[in-house]
């Protein structure tokens, strides 16, 4: 079965087929570091790092850019029209490039926790001006933009009746009708400069208090979000590439902004196939800070947050993503993270006796149960070719579990599997386990960071009964900032390493 790809903008599951054969080239849209990573950049970051190990699994160069955002990022003009950068960095008393590299760092720590592997190139906002400078010159040369004080602003409309009849009308990613949008669109800042209210912004002029400016052709000001991804891919990836990934809440206006900025300037659509994880909700809530339920990873990590009963290892979260398929929504919630952390430890536990397991014998005594093992070890690559359907893949694997255990346990006959099938279970385990899913033993440390992590314990559990509990979560909170849990359970507190 070849890969099947569900495409976000013709709404169906193609066959895969890369522009240049041997070759994919995967954008995804990365974080704005104007604050911590928070839980909502988990499930993207950890969704298309599987589709670029399956891809390399496949036998594809992948070229994956994924962007860091690190100017210019504001919502719809007016609604917040500041540059997120230059807002914080004021609040934290930090010069912006100072902010930038703080939440960069720590947004790479928490992909390494994740066991996410790095991208190919991740370009910068601020490192890329002159292209995107360039991209909106050409765009306005055009006759597809337009200048007003200082800012640029894309015409929507006139896009519209051109590149409808070149069959890439705006609205083809999201669906939206643009009349509908434009009966929708609420009453902003700064609409007064703009042709129509759907017009978005391409260059921002920057008043005097702005931090954050760079010189154009149309004076001192900072790029608009959309640009900013339509010269990075275009630069990196060419006119035209592969697979253009991020969440669903980016498909309008973010990634529509895109086609048609890149559909102006390279008369096309820049990616074949658009996809898109679905979104996530806190104890069946949205994220957001109204509803105070926005937890960063450090907090997921570390347990630090009122909605956290317990602290989380990052391969739980892993797991847990994993376990759904990337186009439906997940709800995080206490009881399946818990139920989440027994399964991986199973799972984890299962494996690793299969590494051990030394059968012998050359003939299986029970064809029915081989049979059955054979089918489940062989639709896992049915799955993945199915869209990348990681939560039917697990399913499987779980279903091997008793067996693993049984030939374990001495529950089953030795010969109950062939060497041949156990060897091939092996070595199928490794391979989606370890390097599609990225899924690690949790348990896994050096011996004698085992000892050192030891003795903090017991001198954690003397604070304990001492009642000193300000000793006691001093040496638990430091232990997980250098990157190592402590988990209290009934036979005695346990250590993670993260």
């Amino acid at each position: 079965m070849s890969l099947q790809v569900y495409n976000s903008l013709t709404r169906k599951k193609e066959t895969f087929q890369s522009i240049t054969p041997g070759l994919v080239g995967l954008y995804v849209c990365g974080p704005t570091v104007s604050g911590e990573s928070h839980l909502g950049h988990a499930r993207p970051y950890v969704t298309f790092d599987v589709v670029y190990r399956y891809l390399s699994h496949l036998g594809y160069k992948v070229r994956y850019v994924r962007n860091i955002t690190d100017a210019g990022h504001f919502e719809e003009e007016g609604r917040e029209a500041e540059d997120k950068i230059s807002k914080k960095a004021t609040l934290e008393k930090l010069e912006p490039m100072e902010l930038v590299q703080k939440y960069t760092n720590l947004y790479h720590w928490a992909m390494l926790q994740l066991n996410n592997i790095e991208p190919s190139i991740e370009p910068t906002a601020t490192g890329h001006i002159v292209e995107q400078i360039n991209m909106i010159e050409k765009i306005i040369a055009d006759g597809y933009a337009y200048a007003v004080n200082g800012s640029v602003y894309f015409d929507v409309e006139k896009y519209n009746t051109d590149f409808s009849k070149k069959g890439l009308p705006y609205g083809m990613l999201s669906g939206r009708v643009l009349e509908d949008m434009l009966e929708t669109t609420r009453d902003l800042d700064g609409q007064d400069e703009k042709r129509n209210k759907g017009d978005f912004a391409l260059w921002k002029n920057a008043p005097p208090e702005h931090i954050m400016r760079w010189k154009s052709p149309w004076g001192e000001g900072f790029p608009g979000w959309h640009i900013e991804c339509s010269a990075m891919s275009t630069k990196y990836l060419g006119d035209e590439f592969d697979i253009h990934g991020g969440g669903m809440d980016l498909q309008f206006p973010h990634h529509e902004c895109e086609i048609a900025q890149s559909a102006v300037c390279n008369h096309k659509s820049p990616a074949r196939y658009w996809m898109h994880n679905n979104m996530i909700t806190i104890n069946g809530r949205k994220m957001g800070k109204s509803y105070n339920n926005v937890i960063k990873l450090s907090e997921l990590f570390s347990g630090q947050h009122p909605l956290l009963a317990q602290a989380y290892h990052p391969m739980v979260i892993r797991f847990f993503i994993l376990q759904t398929h990337y186009r439906s929504t997940l709800d995080f919630g206490n009881e399946a993270l818990q139920a989440s952390e027994k399964g991986l430890k199973r799972l984890i536990d299962a494996y690793e006796n299969l590494k051990k397991l030394e059968v012998r014998s050359q003939k299986s005594e029970d064809i029915v149960l081989e049979e059955h093992i054979l089918k489940l070890l062989n639709e896992l690559d049915e799955f993945m070719n199915d869209d990348f359907n990681t939560a039917k893949v697990l399913a499987n694997i779980f279903e091997l579990v008793p067996t693993i255990n049984s030939l374990k346990h001495k529950q089953l006959a030795e010969d109950a599997l062939s060497i041949d099938v156990i060897a091939f279970m092996q070595q199928k385990l490794k391979l989606f386990i370890e390097d599609i899913l990225g899924l690690k033993n949790i348990h896994a440390t050096d011996s004698k960071v085992d000892g050192v992590i030891q003795i903090l314990i017991n001198l954690r559990k003397e604070a304990k009964a001492k009642k000193d509990f300000v000793t006691s979560d001093k040496i638990r909170n430091e232990l997980a900032v250098l990157g190592v849990q402590l988990k209290d359970e009934k036979d005695g507190t346990v250590s993670y390493s993260l």
